[in-house]
């Protein structure tokens, strides 16, 4: 895994875009619980502060001055050598000490935000080379990421648990909802009779559930290893819910389902709450309209593989199969006698809730 990450955030590209995956990388290299970290928060302890800029091809010639360390990395070296002035610069693998003391000359035509030297000479290297710096201030005892284009302030700790104890409240609710409004849509689909309604109200809590959860995934990397428990609190929250959630998609969208996922996940959370962003993502009219199910989502419960619904779709429509008698006979050519009357069962046990 630590390999994985030093491959992928320290690889420079030409835009200095950052992806949202590409961000938790980073992140997690100045988790609670890293030797990044442990140097980081003991910098800003001794009362000093530092800047700190990770090796690529790029970074070369901007270096002026300072001296080769070539030490192995520890935090207790990071801290002692950040009492010298200039920029320190830690090999790619963040394994070695490379060179302290030294004068970074990003171009000053690069745009800033930054008030601060030390920030500014920070945000400047880190776009310029599309790679990793970070900035401690000895005032505010603050650490600023400095990432490509990206800018981002770690936040306390403390902070950050009052902020993910409030996601996970939020969360909760919406999963109790989800289950609630999921549980009404298998009644009504197991009566071969559903209203567009409820299925937009399963999407939007879905939906709601997945955004949520992305914001939260980002606190609990940046809690490190003090979110490990949290972690699997989130997992059990999501667990299903994805699937479950685009089968649905797949059961009423009126064009390829996956352009209709792709829409509803570029909606922001407020777009999600509107009745009408959920109709046209899944290309309908009207929540009045006359709707069937295709039963991708009750058939996927069936242990059935994805040719075999196709072909029971097709060929016999899960609404006769609603509606059928144990007695009455397949195409064997789609499926087996034997195969329908545990499709049958099943799908019994499941209108029953057992």
């Amino acid at each position: 895994m630590k390999k994985e990450v030093q491959q992928t955030i320290l690889k420079s590209s030409e835009d200095g875009r950052v992806s949202e995956e590409e961000f938790y990388l980073v992140l997690k290299l100045v988790s609670p619980g890293t030797g990044l970290r442990t140097a980081l928060d003991g910098i800003i302890s001794s009362g000093k502060g530092a800047l700190i800029a990770v090796e690529n091809d790029f970074l070369n010639p901007l270096i002026d001055g300072g001296f080769k360390v070539n030490s192995k990395f520890t935090h207790q070296k990071l801290v002692e050598l950040s009492k010298m002035d200039g920029a320190i610069i830690l090999s790619r693998d963040l394994k070695r000490i490379n060179l302290v003391n030294v004068l970074l000359t990003p171009d000053n035509k690069i745009k800033t935000f930054q008030t601060g030297t030390r920030h500014k000479a920070g945000e400047r290297t880190a776009k310029q080379i599309s790679g990793l710096v970070i900035a401690v201030s000895e005032r505010k005892k603050e650490i600023t990421i400095f990432y490509k284009n990206k800018t981002y302030k770690l936040k306390d700790t403390s902070e950050i648990l009052r902020k993910v104890n409030e996601y996970f409240q939020i969360l909760e609710k919406q999963r109790e909802l989800f289950d609630s409004y999921l549980e009404n849509l298998n009644r009504l689909e197991l009566r071969n009779y559903v209203s567009l309604n409820q299925v937009i109200k399963v999407i939007q809590k879905g939906k709601a559930i997945q955004k949520i959860s992305k914001e939260l995934v980002k606190y609990l990397i940046e809690l490190g290893n003090e979110g490990k428990l949290l972690e699997i609190r989130l997992r059990e929250i999501l667990y299903n819910v994805v699937e479950e959630t685009n089968l649905i998609i797949r059961d009423y969208s009126n064009i390829d389902y996956k352009k209709s996922i792709d829409f509803l996940d570029n909606l922001l959370y407020e777009e999600l709450l509107e009745k009408e962003r959920i109709l046209k993502a899944l290309n309908h009219e009207s929540a009045r309209e006359i709707i069937f199910v295709h039963g991708w989502r009750m058939l996927s419960k069936m242990g059935l593989n994805e040719i075999e619904i196709s072909e029971i779709i097709k060929e016999i429509g899960f609404g006769k199969i609603i509606s059928a008698n144990l007695e009455d006979s397949p195409d064997e050519n789609i499926i087996s006698k034997e195969k329908f009357t545990s499709l049958k069962m099943e799908l019994e046990k499941i209108k029953l809730g057992i």
